[in-house]
């Protein structure tokens, strides 16, 4: 008995137990995003409320994940969720992402922070941009991804210079879509994966 209470009071455990909601959501909304090509609301709003929940109520630390486990507190749980969705936010208004993606990430800041969510961005768009290229490859589509990268810098630039905000949905072939909650997912995994090992 003493020895399960020393195993479950460890702030490590404590940490890991933290970031088992996030993981889990994280899968339930990959399967989703994967069969219909939606991010349930719900699904999300839950997240949120888990992430600033467990952020607030939990002894304070540098994270669940660092060398301190425990919560960021309320106000930085709610900076994390802030800065997710100013970063993907723009991605959403230029048409390039869906506003399910750009929650999901919201509720990832929620739970990791505003510090380690600008990690898992980049390892996000990282996953993303292996994807994209697999796909591409896969569906023998190269041709017309490389005619898309022309058409969206030479019809950027001419919107641009028009005064108008240019858009992704212009493209005349398109050469898939990506359920972008995969690669939001991996990102996430990937960077927690790699902030433990260093």
């Amino acid at each position: 008995m003493e020895v399960f209470q020393a195993m479950y009071l460890t702030p490590n455990l404590m940490g890991l137990l933290a970031l088992m909601p996030l993981a889990v959501l994280l899968l339930l909304v990959t399967r989703q995003d994967i069969s219909s090509r939606r991010i349930p609301n719900k699904l999300v709003l839950v997240g949120i409320v888990f992430g600033l929940i467990l952020n607030g109520l939990l002894p304070l630390g540098w994270g669940f994940n660092s060398v301190i486990p425990g919560g960021l507190g309320w106000l930085v749980a709610l900076q994390g969720l802030c800065v997710g969705l100013a970063v993907f936010l723009p991605l959403y208004w230029l048409r390039a992402m869906g506003a399910g993606d750009v929650k999901l990430m919201a509720m990832v800041g929620a739970f990791l922070g505003p510090n380690d969510i600008l990690g898992v961005v980049l390892a996000t768009f990282l996953a993303g941009g292996v994807m994209a290229l697999v796909l591409v490859l896969w569906s023998k589509q190269l041709a017309n991804l490389v005619q898309n990268i022309k058409l969206i810098v030479f019809g950027s630039l001419v919107k641009i210079s028009a005064g108008q905000l240019p858009l992704m949905n212009d493209l005349p072939v398109s050469v898939g879509k990506l359920p972008y909650a995969v690669a939001i997912t991996v990102g996430t995994f990937g960077f927690l994966v790699w902030q433990r090992m260093r």
